[in-house]
């Protein structure tokens, strides 16, 4: 059967079923610098057995470990990582998911490794142990996270016998406590749970490959035909895990106690899963147009009555069995008071779609959209690739229960597929069959009757009676009728609800632009005493879309913290204010935002480029002429200043991150000053302040995709006709004293400088550590060095920080780049170790790390330098990506766009030697020419180490920081690479 793909599709693609009744997708891409696979189970967490929550997330984990065939331990992620690839997996309720991509010359090796998993997985006791404090520590990390909590409240007021109920992460206690005291051994049961349910007729793979299909073939033949078939039958439960049987399941309304400010409701109705029609996009369809946010639409109106900032309206949690339509609505302090008028409103606009009916024109645009972006979809990494259409493809056999499930091979077809193999690509991506009937089905399953509402709100604390059992959330039930919310409806504000127009920003030119220059990267194309202008025309993607950043460099936007704070809600009211409009041309796939940058704020236009002019000028137009609205200012505020006062329930290695930002970028000022600004802003000050800080400025353009150098040149000359033309110009040009530069302080040489600090959540167990080694100014020879070092360490390090050490599911190292000045940094969160001992212990680890770096033979560190090159090598799947690249060597002001090259030049130069070199002097524990800056942020559990840790005595190359802003004063700073920013030539 022919697989459907989009037009501009080149890849091939095949279907096989090895004698093991393994389903296999094929795809070969010539064109591809990475390789990839994805083994799809259909096994997850509902499968996992009653008093052992999180086994098959557990039994994931595990077998990351080792194998029969390679029993050295993390030998399969080492493998990868040092041929340039990435390995991960999930855990999702009724499937599990590997996958992993590597430089295309090493992928025969990676693929052997990887089948090992689902052929002989060693899971030795030792490592069982081990890894069940990952999974606790990935728990922890989860605890006092809203998004986790109120997703565990929603299982837990569901039917108990359903396995939605369950709780599915698993942590110490349900994988070693419990199992103990019931006589249970977790090793044995997860062996069980492997052997009994992991069979090759309920698995699915994709392979993604620079072979031919034929080669490609062989290959899968020769690696995955040992994987065991018991023909085990799906696991199949029981239809919807909240329906209106189920009486504490519907009709209730939940109030809960989330940990960060703000106010949130969830109203949430079990309906006929999407995909068993998923041709006729119902969901589709209705999320459309509740979700939608053009004049006229429930977000409008809500919007308008200042009780809402944000909506969203789909399917959720989707299963062949059962399935939620959820609608999402984040208030405001005002919406919070009024959540009856917004419950009933929210049913006003379903009843009018009731009244309206199913209306084909609606469906026949929204279709139009949806063929236009399946065609003309940008090309994704193969990793994600691969892992979409293992998903895909998935087996169910949920509603063949009457049958045997173990069906033989040529029957396989009877089973069902979440797909039929022609639309694996597709998915649901396509309505295209208007079925007025099967959408009205869907419709009438939103209703009062059996209608589940959750309230979120830090009022409501010391009101509630209940806590859910695994994350603690406080929250309590009632009942609510059809009648009620009629009765809500009846008094909710008579606004003018009604149905979108229809979409004038759909693309009907979709024609691609000849482009005069084949230029590799992008040239100066204009410079002017107001404005630069980079163009780099599509010569790689094919495709009719366009890609436009303008980036306002305005010297009054970032002068003190008030400035920033003005800037950030300047920013974000031209957003509200152009949403009814600008929302049409994100339907329609052409996107915009508007935000605040450490120079001023940014402009940036992506998408189809047949209308993008038009929204490009019409969101100029509103920055040269915006009115502040008082009552929109006070919105935002609200908005911002919960947004800041949120920052304190950060992770902690969040925490970490930020402070260390704050120490090393000089003129950048804190959250915490900014915060106690807030309250004292008017609108009035904005009013003021807008002039103010567009009467000097710079714009930084840059211009790719499908568009002809006469069209760019075109757009930024209105561009400078709106700002800088007439009489009283907007804008005036930047003094040459004015163009701003990013500065980095620069480390003293041989000092590890610390900076502890207590954690700003107290009930946040975690503590994290930032060690952050300085290296170097941007320089190709060392960049290759550095990464090279990075490279190496990567998996040694997370093998012995997180796989023997278990300091914490959060273990990285990982390079870093300010601005230009380079460096490396460990990021550990624990709830184990306090930072003092983790910062012991990755020393300790740089120590080991140095014997190995010295053992290492010439053939790896060959292997090395190769995997690094092809790395580098790698080109860009698509214009966002190539334009992320080229942007960010525009804005540190290093122009490097023949960086890739040139490092790779670099590479080919480099000896072992070399690099043993830059260790010694860079990153070996205790070089003189060393530095570090470690921030250490303390959590509950090791508060008590904090004073006595900062008290200590420090050896005396040690140097405590007191105070961010003393410290950033004393210190010298690197030059910037805009330092010759107003001379530059074209």
């Amino acid at each position: 059967m022919e697989i459907v793909k989009a037009r501009t599709d080149k890849r091939e693609y095949k279907r096989i079923v090895l004698p093991n009744a393994l389903q296999v997708l094929l795809i070969s891409d010539p064109d591809t610098d990475k390789c990839a696979a994805s083994m799809n189970v259909s096994v997850g967490s509902f499968s996992d057995p009653d008093g052992l929550e999180g086994l098959a997330h557990f039994l994931e984990h595990m077998l990351f470990y080792a194998s029969e065939k390679y029993p050295l331990e993390d030998s399969y992620s080492k493998y990868i990582i040092e041929h340039g690839g990435s390995t991960n997996a999930f855990t999702a309720s009724d499937h599990t998911n590997y996958h992993f991509d590597v430089n295309s010359d090493c992928f025969e090796d990676a693929l052997d490794r990887f089948a090992q998993f689902f052929i002989k997985p060693l899971m030795s006791a030792d490592a069982t142990i081990r890894e069940i404090k990952a999974v606790d520590s990935e728990n922890q990390k989860n605890l006092l996270s809203d998004g986790w909590r109120i997703n565990q409240l929603q299982k837990h007021l569901s039917e108990e016998g359903h396995p939605y109920h369950k709780f599915s992460t698993g942590n110490w206690d349900t994988l070693e406590v419990q199992p103990k005291e019931k006589g249970l051994d977790t090793r044995l049961e997860l062996i069980k749970l492997y052997e009994e349910n992991y069979s090759a007729n309920l698995m699915n793979l994709v392979i993604y490959a620079k072979e031919s299909l034929d080669k490609i073939q062989s290959l899968v033949e020769d690696k995955f035909q040992e994987i065991r078939n018991n023909d085990k039958s799906c696991f199949s439960f029981p239809g919807q895990p909240c329906s209106s049987e189920h009486l504490q399941a519907c009709q209730i309304l939940v109030r809960t106690v989330p940990i960060k400010q703000g106010h949130k409701l969830r109203i949430v109705w079990p309906i006929t899963p999407g995909i068993l029609h998923y041709k006729e996009g119902p969901c589709s369809y209705l999320g459309h147009l509740i979700g939608h946010e053009g004049e006229g639409s429930l977000f409008y109106v809500l919007k308008t009555l200042g009780w809402a900032t944000d909506l969203y309206a789909g399917e959720v949690d989707g299963t062949t069995e059962f399935s939620f339509f959820t609608v999402v609505i984040n208030l405001t302090d005002a919406g919070h008071e009024h959540m009856q008028d917004v419950v009933g409103l929210l049913f006003k606009y379903i009843h009018l779609l009731q009244q309206s009916g199913v209306c084909k024109w609606i469906f026949d645009e929204l279709a139009a959209v949806c063929e236009t972006s399946f065609h003309y979809q940008d090309k994704t990494p193969p990793s994600s690739y691969v892992v979409r259409i293992a998903s895909n493809m998935q087996v169910s056999y949920g509603f063949e229960r009457e049958k045997n499930c173990a069906l033989p091979l040529e029957f396989l077809h009877l089973a069902n597929l979440l797909y039929p193999q022609k639309d694996w690509l597709v998915r649901s991506s396509l309505p295209s069959n208007f079925s007025p009937s099967i959408i009205q089905t869907v419709l009438n399953q939103l209703s009062p009757d059996n209608v589940r509402i959750f309230w979120e709100s830090k009022k409501f604390e010391g009101q509630t009676a209940m806590t859910e059992p695994w994350y603690k959330t406080a929250y309590s039930v009632e009942k609510i009728t059809g009648s009620m919310i009629q009765e809500w409806m009846l008094f909710a504000p008579n606004e003018d609800l009604h149905l979108p127009a229809p979409n004038v920003f759909i693309p009907t030119d979709l024609s691609l632009k000849d482009a005069q220059e084949k230029v590799k990267f992008p040239v100066l194309l204009r410079k002017s005493s107001s404005s630069s202008l980079w163009y780099k025309p599509d010569t790689m993607f094919s495709t009719p879309k366009a890609y436009v950043k303008i980036d306002f460099n305005c010297p009054f936007a970032s002068s003190s913290p008030e400035t920033e704070v003005l800037t950030d809600i300047f920013a974000r009211l031209l957003m509200d204010d152009l949403n009814d409009y600008a929302y049409y041309a994100q339907v329609a796939g052409l996107y915009y935002d508007i935000s605040k940058t450490d120079s001023g704020f940014q402009v940036t236009v992506v998408g189809y480029n047949h209308k993008l002019r038009i929204l490009l000028e019409t969101v100029i137009e509103k920055i040269s002429n915006f009115k502040v609205k008082p009552d929109r200012f006070s919105v935002i505020k609200e908005m911002v200043t919960k947004e800041y006062g949120n920052l304190k329930f950060q992770q902690p290695y969040q925490q970490a991150m930020y402070y260390s930002y704050l120490l090393l970028q000089d003129q950048t000022w804190p959250w915490m000053e900014e915060l106690e600004i807030l309250p004292h802003l008017q609108a009035e000050d904005l009013a003021k302040f807008i002039p103010l800080m567009l009467s000097r400025a710079f714009l930084e353009c840059y211009i790719a995709g499908n568009i002809e150098r006469s069209e760019a040149e075109s757009m930024i000359l209105h561009i400078e006709d709106v700002f800088n033309e007439g009489p009283d110009p907007i804008c005036q040009p930047l003094f040459p004293s004015q163009h701003l530069t990013s500065r980095v302080i620069k480390l003293e040489r041989g000092v590890n400088y610390l900076y502890p600090i207590e954690g700003l959540n107290p009930d946040d167990e975690n503590s994290a550590l930032v060690h952050y080694i300085q290296v170097h100014r941007d320089d190709f020879t060392l960049n290759v060095k550095l990464q090279l070092f990075a490279l190496t360490a990567k998996q040694p390090a997370f093998h012995q920080l997180r796989s023997v050490e278990q300091l914490g599911y959060i273990t990285v190292l990982m390079q870093r780049n300010d601005s230009g000045i380079r460096g490396v940094q460990f990021i550990i969160q624990s709830t184990v170790k306090g930072p003092g001992q983790i910062d012991l212990r990755v020393e300790a680890f740089l120590k080991m790390f140095e014997t190995k770096l010295y053992e290492m033979t010439n053939d790896e560190f060959k292997s090395n330098v190769n995997a690094l090159i092809d790395m580098k090598l790698e080109k860009h799947k698509n214009l966002r990506e190539e334009s992320a690249f080229f942007w960010r060597e525009i804005s540190d002001g290093t122009l490097k766009f023949d960086r890739r090259e040139c490092e790779v030049a670099a590479l080919k130069q480099l000896t072992q030697q070399d690099l043993i070199d830059f260790f010694d002097e860079h990153v070996k524990v205790g070089a003189p020419r060393k530095r570090t800056l470690s921030v250490r942020v303390y959590g509950k559990l090791h508060s008590c180490e904090y004073p006595s840790d900062k008290s200590q005595q420090l050896p005396p190359n040690a140097v405590q920081i007191e105070d961010i802003f003393s410290f950033r004063r004393s210190q010298p700073l690197y030059g910037s690479f805009k330092g010759g920013f107003g001379h530059m030539k074209l």
